[in-house]
Protein backbone atom coordinates (compact mmCIF):
# COMPACT_ATOMS: atom_id res chain seq x y z
CA UNK A 1 0.00 0.00 0.00
CA UNK A 2 1.28 3.30 -0.92
CA UNK A 3 1.06 5.63 2.36
CA UNK A 4 2.83 8.80 0.67
CA UNK A 5 1.25 11.83 0.56
CA UNK A 6 -1.35 12.20 -2.48
CA UNK A 7 0.32 13.31 -5.63
CA UNK A 8 -2.40 14.84 -8.15
CA UNK A 9 -0.99 16.40 -11.28
CA UNK A 10 -2.93 18.33 -14.38
CA UNK A 11 -2.53 17.29 -17.44
CA UNK A 12 -2.55 18.64 -20.88
CA UNK A 13 -6.29 18.04 -21.71
CA UNK A 14 -6.79 20.39 -18.40
CA UNK A 15 -7.97 17.59 -16.13
CA UNK A 16 -6.22 16.08 -12.89
CA UNK A 17 -5.08 13.18 -12.11
CA UNK A 18 -4.35 11.18 -9.06
CA UNK A 19 -3.28 7.76 -8.27
CA UNK A 20 -2.90 5.37 -5.64
CA UNK A 21 -1.51 1.65 -5.23
CA UNK A 22 -3.57 -1.48 -5.96
CA UNK A 23 -1.28 -4.67 -5.33
CA UNK A 24 1.84 -5.64 -6.29
CA UNK A 25 3.27 -7.37 -9.28
CA UNK A 26 5.16 -10.74 -8.77
CA UNK A 27 8.00 -9.29 -8.26
CA UNK A 28 7.11 -7.21 -5.45
CA UNK A 29 6.30 -3.97 -7.87
CA UNK A 30 3.83 -1.62 -6.72
CA UNK A 31 0.80 -1.38 -9.56
CA UNK A 32 -1.11 1.64 -9.53
CA UNK A 33 -4.61 2.78 -10.08
CA UNK A 34 -5.19 6.26 -12.02
CA UNK A 35 -8.33 8.47 -11.21
CA UNK A 36 -9.28 11.49 -12.97
CA UNK A 37 -11.34 14.97 -12.03
CA UNK A 38 -12.02 18.35 -13.50
CA UNK A 39 -10.76 19.83 -10.09
CA UNK A 40 -7.80 19.32 -8.21
CA UNK A 41 -10.28 18.69 -4.85
CA UNK A 42 -12.24 15.91 -7.27
CA UNK A 43 -9.00 14.08 -8.25
CA UNK A 44 -7.82 13.89 -4.91
CA UNK A 45 -11.38 13.24 -3.16
CA UNK A 46 -11.04 9.80 -5.72
CA UNK A 47 -7.71 9.38 -4.71
CA UNK A 48 -8.76 9.08 -1.26
CA UNK A 49 -12.17 6.61 -2.11
CA UNK A 50 -9.88 4.40 -3.86
CA UNK A 51 -7.30 4.38 -1.24
CA UNK A 52 -9.72 3.32 1.50
CA UNK A 53 -11.31 0.39 -0.59
CA UNK A 54 -8.14 -0.90 -1.85
CA UNK A 55 -6.50 -0.70 2.15
CA UNK A 56 -9.40 -2.89 2.62
CA UNK A 57 -8.99 -5.50 0.33
CA UNK A 58 -5.07 -5.23 0.72
CA UNK A 59 -5.15 -6.18 4.18
CA UNK A 60 -6.80 -9.39 3.62
CA UNK A 61 -5.27 -9.83 0.64
CA UNK A 62 -1.62 -9.43 1.97
CA UNK A 63 -1.80 -10.54 5.38
CA UNK A 64 1.27 -12.65 5.96
CA UNK A 65 1.09 -16.05 7.68
CA UNK A 66 2.85 -13.92 11.17
CA UNK A 67 0.38 -11.89 11.30
CA UNK A 68 -2.57 -14.03 10.92
CA UNK A 69 -0.69 -16.53 13.32
CA UNK A 70 -0.93 -13.78 16.26
CA UNK A 71 -4.31 -13.07 16.15
CA UNK A 72 -5.43 -16.31 15.41
CA UNK A 73 -3.57 -17.57 18.77
CA UNK A 74 -4.95 -14.71 20.99
CA UNK A 75 -8.44 -15.63 19.81
CA UNK A 76 -7.74 -19.34 20.61
CA UNK A 77 -6.10 -18.74 24.23
CA UNK A 78 -9.54 -18.34 25.87
CA UNK A 79 -11.79 -21.25 23.92
CA UNK A 80 -9.18 -23.82 23.90
CA UNK A 81 -7.31 -25.90 26.88
CA UNK A 82 -3.95 -24.57 27.95
CA UNK A 83 -2.29 -28.02 26.89
CA UNK A 84 -3.93 -27.19 23.55
CA UNK A 85 -2.43 -24.04 23.18
CA UNK A 86 0.57 -24.78 24.14
CA UNK A 87 0.78 -27.49 21.49
CA UNK A 88 -0.33 -24.70 18.51
CA UNK A 89 2.43 -22.04 19.94
CA UNK A 90 5.20 -25.12 19.40
CA UNK A 91 4.07 -26.60 16.32
CA UNK A 92 3.83 -23.33 14.80
CA UNK A 93 7.33 -21.41 15.80
CA UNK A 94 9.11 -24.51 16.14
CA UNK A 95 7.98 -25.74 12.48
CA UNK A 96 5.94 -23.22 10.64
CA UNK A 97 7.02 -19.79 10.99
CA UNK A 98 10.29 -20.49 10.65
CA UNK A 99 9.79 -21.26 6.75
CA UNK A 100 6.37 -19.47 6.23
CA UNK A 101 6.18 -16.18 8.51
CA UNK A 102 6.71 -13.56 6.10
CA UNK A 103 4.72 -14.90 3.39
CA UNK A 104 0.96 -13.51 2.38
CA UNK A 105 -1.31 -16.10 3.50
CA UNK A 106 -3.39 -15.48 0.41
CA UNK A 107 -0.17 -16.51 -1.71
CA UNK A 108 0.33 -20.20 -0.26
CA UNK A 109 -0.36 -23.25 -2.65
CA UNK A 110 -0.36 -26.84 -2.58
CA UNK A 111 2.78 -27.04 -3.63
CA UNK A 112 4.54 -24.49 -1.56
CA UNK A 113 3.17 -26.96 0.96
CA UNK A 114 3.51 -29.98 -0.48
CA UNK A 115 6.85 -29.33 -0.42
CA UNK A 116 7.29 -28.39 3.21
CA UNK A 117 5.49 -31.55 4.09
CA UNK A 118 8.11 -33.59 2.22
CA UNK A 119 10.69 -31.38 4.01
CA UNK A 120 10.00 -32.19 7.35
CA UNK A 121 9.64 -35.89 6.43
CA UNK A 122 12.65 -35.83 5.12
CA UNK A 123 14.21 -34.74 8.47
CA UNK A 124 13.29 -37.56 10.41
CA UNK A 125 9.26 -36.35 11.82
CA UNK A 126 6.96 -39.11 11.73
CA UNK A 127 3.84 -38.71 8.89
CA UNK A 128 1.51 -38.72 11.89
CA UNK A 129 3.31 -35.76 13.76
CA UNK A 130 3.53 -33.67 10.54
CA UNK A 131 -0.03 -34.00 9.73
CA UNK A 132 -0.92 -32.36 13.07
CA UNK A 133 1.52 -30.02 12.40
CA UNK A 134 -0.51 -29.09 8.76
CA UNK A 135 -4.29 -29.74 10.54
CA UNK A 136 -3.19 -26.85 13.01
CA UNK A 137 -2.14 -24.50 10.19
CA UNK A 138 -5.03 -25.32 8.38
CA UNK A 139 -7.16 -24.25 11.20
CA UNK A 140 -4.91 -20.57 11.65
CA UNK A 141 -5.96 -20.47 7.69
CA UNK A 142 -9.56 -21.10 7.97
CA UNK A 143 -9.32 -18.04 10.63
CA UNK A 144 -7.68 -16.13 8.25
CA UNK A 145 -10.42 -16.59 5.27
CA UNK A 146 -12.86 -16.00 7.17
CA UNK A 147 -11.32 -12.71 8.82
CA UNK A 148 -9.96 -10.92 6.20
CA UNK A 149 -11.68 -12.36 3.12
CA UNK A 150 -9.75 -13.84 0.94
CA UNK A 151 -10.29 -17.65 -0.25
CA UNK A 152 -7.39 -20.18 -0.54
CA UNK A 153 -8.08 -23.79 -1.59
CA UNK A 154 -5.53 -26.25 -0.72
CA UNK A 155 -7.39 -29.43 -1.45
CA UNK A 156 -4.33 -30.27 -3.46
CA UNK A 157 -2.26 -30.78 -0.54
CA UNK A 158 -1.48 -34.21 0.23
CA UNK A 159 -0.89 -35.38 3.76
CA UNK A 160 1.39 -38.08 4.70
CA UNK A 161 0.22 -41.53 4.96
CA UNK A 162 0.14 -43.00 8.60
CA UNK A 163 0.06 -46.77 9.47
CA UNK A 164 -1.22 -46.77 12.76
CA UNK A 165 0.55 -49.20 15.01
CA UNK A 166 -0.63 -52.66 16.29
CA UNK A 167 -0.88 -52.37 20.39
CA UNK A 168 -1.50 -56.02 21.42
CA UNK A 169 -3.12 -56.96 24.95
CA UNK A 170 -1.25 -58.13 27.66
CA UNK A 171 -1.50 -62.15 27.22
CA UNK A 172 -4.00 -63.61 29.78
CA UNK A 173 -0.49 -65.18 31.34
CA UNK A 174 1.08 -62.17 31.33
CA UNK A 175 -2.04 -60.98 33.21
CA UNK A 176 -2.73 -63.20 35.67
CA UNK A 177 1.41 -63.18 36.84
CA UNK A 178 0.80 -59.16 36.60
CA UNK A 179 -2.33 -58.67 38.92
CA UNK A 180 -1.19 -61.71 41.63
CA UNK A 181 2.26 -59.36 41.82
CA UNK A 182 0.09 -56.58 42.36
CA UNK A 183 -2.04 -58.24 44.88
CA UNK A 184 0.52 -59.79 47.31
CA UNK A 185 2.30 -56.35 46.70
CA UNK A 186 -0.29 -53.64 47.28
CA UNK A 187 0.13 -50.53 47.44
CA UNK A 188 -1.13 -46.88 46.50
CA UNK A 189 0.67 -47.14 42.94
CA UNK A 190 -0.24 -51.27 42.26
CA UNK A 191 -3.92 -50.26 43.34
CA UNK A 192 -3.77 -47.52 40.34
CA UNK A 193 -2.18 -50.14 38.02
CA UNK A 194 -5.14 -52.42 38.97
CA UNK A 195 -7.56 -49.48 38.46
CA UNK A 196 -5.86 -49.25 34.57
CA UNK A 197 -6.23 -52.48 33.77
CA UNK A 198 -9.54 -52.92 35.21
CA UNK A 199 -11.47 -49.90 34.17
CA UNK A 200 -9.54 -48.54 31.54
CA UNK A 201 -8.80 -45.10 32.81
CA UNK A 202 -6.07 -43.03 31.02
CA UNK A 203 -2.70 -42.62 33.21
CA UNK A 204 -3.36 -38.65 33.39
CA UNK A 205 -7.29 -39.59 34.43
CA UNK A 206 -5.44 -41.72 37.13
CA UNK A 207 -3.29 -39.02 38.59
CA UNK A 208 -6.32 -36.96 38.28
CA UNK A 209 -8.41 -39.39 40.92
CA UNK A 210 -9.36 -37.57 43.73
CA UNK A 211 -11.28 -39.25 46.82
CA UNK A 212 -14.34 -37.01 46.14
CA UNK A 213 -14.85 -38.63 43.08
CA UNK A 214 -15.91 -41.71 44.47
CA UNK A 215 -19.58 -42.59 45.42
CA UNK A 216 -19.26 -45.18 47.82
CA UNK A 217 -22.62 -45.50 48.32
CA UNK A 218 -23.91 -45.95 44.91
CA UNK A 219 -19.46 -47.58 43.89
CA UNK A 220 -19.11 -45.20 40.82
CA UNK A 221 -16.06 -43.69 40.13
CA UNK A 222 -16.23 -40.06 38.12
CA UNK A 223 -13.63 -39.02 35.95
CA UNK A 224 -13.28 -35.22 35.91
CA UNK A 225 -10.10 -34.06 35.85
CA UNK A 226 -6.99 -34.94 34.08
CA UNK A 227 -2.77 -34.17 35.18
CA UNK A 228 -0.77 -33.69 32.30
CA UNK A 229 3.08 -32.34 31.68
CA UNK A 230 3.14 -30.09 29.15
CA UNK A 231 5.54 -26.82 27.99
CA UNK A 232 5.70 -23.80 29.26
CA UNK A 233 3.48 -21.55 27.53
CA UNK A 234 5.93 -18.53 28.58
CA UNK A 235 7.90 -20.00 25.53
CA UNK A 236 11.32 -20.82 27.48
CA UNK A 237 12.50 -25.15 27.10
CA UNK A 238 10.82 -25.83 30.42
CA UNK A 239 7.43 -27.90 31.39
CA UNK A 240 5.04 -27.62 33.93
CA UNK A 241 2.36 -30.10 35.61
CA UNK A 242 -1.28 -28.81 34.99
CA UNK A 243 -4.62 -30.24 36.20
CA UNK A 244 -7.25 -30.07 33.63
CA UNK A 245 -10.34 -31.28 32.58
CA UNK A 246 -10.32 -34.74 30.32
CA UNK A 247 -9.25 -35.09 26.89
CA UNK A 248 -12.76 -34.21 25.55
CA UNK A 249 -16.29 -33.93 26.67
CA UNK A 250 -17.23 -37.28 26.11
CA UNK A 251 -14.34 -38.18 28.33
CA UNK A 252 -15.75 -36.89 31.68
CA UNK A 253 -17.94 -40.08 32.66
CA UNK A 254 -19.16 -42.40 35.46
CA UNK A 255 -17.64 -45.72 35.39
CA UNK A 256 -18.95 -48.85 37.76
CA UNK A 257 -16.59 -50.07 40.13
CA UNK A 258 -16.12 -53.69 39.80
CA UNK A 259 -16.77 -55.90 42.90
CA UNK A 260 -13.29 -57.45 42.82
CA UNK A 261 -11.14 -54.10 43.09
CA UNK A 262 -14.05 -52.59 46.29
CA UNK A 263 -12.08 -53.69 49.11
CA UNK A 264 -8.80 -51.70 48.00
CA UNK A 265 -11.50 -48.16 47.76
CA UNK A 266 -12.26 -49.27 51.24
CA UNK A 267 -8.77 -49.97 52.60
CA UNK A 268 -7.50 -46.43 51.09
CA UNK A 269 -10.19 -44.28 51.55
CA UNK A 270 -8.88 -40.68 52.46
CA UNK A 271 -10.04 -37.18 52.82
CA UNK A 272 -12.18 -36.16 50.33
CA UNK A 273 -9.79 -33.86 48.36
CA UNK A 274 -7.22 -36.08 48.43
CA UNK A 275 -5.71 -37.13 45.20
CA UNK A 276 -6.00 -41.57 45.16
CA UNK A 277 -2.68 -41.78 44.65
CA UNK A 278 -0.60 -39.95 46.03
CA UNK A 279 -2.79 -39.76 49.41
CA UNK A 280 -2.00 -36.20 49.77
CA UNK A 281 -3.97 -32.69 48.29
CA UNK A 282 -0.76 -32.61 45.54
CA UNK A 283 -0.96 -35.46 42.48
CA UNK A 284 1.74 -38.06 41.40
CA UNK A 285 2.53 -36.80 37.94
CA UNK A 286 2.02 -39.50 35.25
CA UNK A 287 5.78 -39.67 34.46
CA UNK A 288 6.53 -40.93 38.08
CA UNK A 289 3.85 -43.47 37.69
CA UNK A 290 5.30 -44.86 34.18
CA UNK A 291 8.92 -45.31 36.33
CA UNK A 292 6.95 -47.33 39.16
CA UNK A 293 4.68 -49.06 36.68
CA UNK A 294 8.11 -50.40 34.49
CA UNK A 295 9.43 -51.50 37.44
CA UNK A 296 7.21 -53.50 38.54
CA UNK A 297 7.24 -55.33 35.70
CA UNK A 298 10.44 -56.04 36.45
CA UNK A 299 10.16 -57.45 39.65
CA UNK A 300 6.97 -59.18 38.63
CA UNK A 301 8.88 -60.93 35.70
CA UNK A 302 5.91 -59.51 33.07
CA UNK A 303 7.40 -58.73 29.46
CA UNK A 304 7.35 -54.94 29.02
CA UNK A 305 4.43 -53.12 27.40
CA UNK A 306 4.00 -49.39 27.74
CA UNK A 307 1.09 -48.10 30.22
CA UNK A 308 -1.88 -47.14 27.78
CA UNK A 309 -1.42 -51.06 26.95
CA UNK A 310 -2.74 -51.35 30.17
CA UNK A 311 -6.15 -49.66 28.52
CA UNK A 312 -6.08 -51.35 25.38
CA UNK A 313 -6.26 -54.63 27.23
CA UNK A 314 -9.13 -53.71 29.07
CA UNK A 315 -10.79 -52.87 26.28
CA UNK A 316 -9.99 -56.26 24.18
CA UNK A 317 -11.22 -58.15 27.84
CA UNK A 318 -14.51 -56.23 27.74
CA UNK A 319 -15.07 -57.07 23.69
CA UNK A 320 -14.35 -60.82 24.24
CA UNK A 321 -16.97 -61.01 27.19
CA UNK A 322 -19.40 -59.65 25.63
CA UNK A 323 -19.47 -56.22 26.09
CA UNK A 324 -21.81 -54.21 24.07
CA UNK A 325 -19.79 -51.63 21.80
CA UNK A 326 -21.88 -48.51 22.69
CA UNK A 327 -21.54 -49.74 26.46
CA UNK A 328 -17.54 -49.68 26.38
CA UNK A 329 -17.30 -46.56 24.23
CA UNK A 330 -18.79 -45.19 27.31
CA UNK A 331 -16.37 -46.84 29.54
CA UNK A 332 -13.78 -45.63 27.99
CA UNK A 333 -14.87 -42.21 27.17
CA UNK A 334 -14.74 -42.34 23.07
CA UNK A 335 -16.97 -39.74 21.41
CA UNK A 336 -17.70 -42.64 18.49
CA UNK A 337 -18.07 -46.14 18.63
CA UNK A 338 -16.13 -46.56 15.76
CA UNK A 339 -13.09 -45.69 17.29
CA UNK A 340 -13.32 -47.91 20.12
CA UNK A 341 -13.41 -50.41 17.62
CA UNK A 342 -10.99 -49.27 15.26
CA UNK A 343 -8.04 -48.56 17.89
CA UNK A 344 -9.00 -50.66 21.25
CA UNK A 345 -10.45 -54.04 20.43
CA UNK A 346 -7.63 -56.50 19.35
CA UNK A 347 -9.03 -59.74 20.17
CA UNK A 348 -6.31 -62.92 19.93
CA UNK A 349 -6.49 -65.96 17.53
CA UNK A 350 -7.21 -68.16 21.06
CA UNK A 351 -10.78 -65.99 21.62
CA UNK A 352 -11.22 -66.06 17.55
CA UNK A 353 -10.93 -70.27 17.06
CA UNK A 354 -12.89 -70.51 20.82
CA UNK A 355 -16.13 -68.10 18.54
CA UNK A 356 -15.47 -70.14 15.09
CA UNK A 357 -15.48 -73.42 17.60
CA UNK A 358 -18.80 -72.61 19.22
CA UNK A 359 -20.47 -71.29 16.19
CA UNK A 360 -19.73 -74.89 14.19
CA UNK A 361 -21.20 -76.78 17.28
CA UNK A 362 -24.85 -75.19 16.32
CA UNK A 363 -24.75 -76.51 13.07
Amino acid sequence: MDNKAVNITIRKDGRFMGKFCIGYDGSGKSQYQYVYGRTYEEAESKVMIGREVTSRFLSGRYITVGKAYEEWLNAAVNRVKESSFVNYKVKFEKHILPVFSEIPCADLSAGRINAFINRKLADGLSASYVRDIITVFKSMLRYAQEEYGFRLSLKNVVLPKVERKQINRISDTEQKRLIDYLKANMSLTAFGILLSLCMGLRIGELCGLKWEDVDFQHKILHIRRTVQRISSPNGNKKTQIVITTPKSATSFRDIAIPDALWEYFETFRNEADCFILSGKGKPVEPRTIQYRYKKILQLADTEYCNYHCLRHTFATNCAEHGFDAKTLSAILGHSTVNLTLNRYVHPDRTHERKLMNSMCLRL
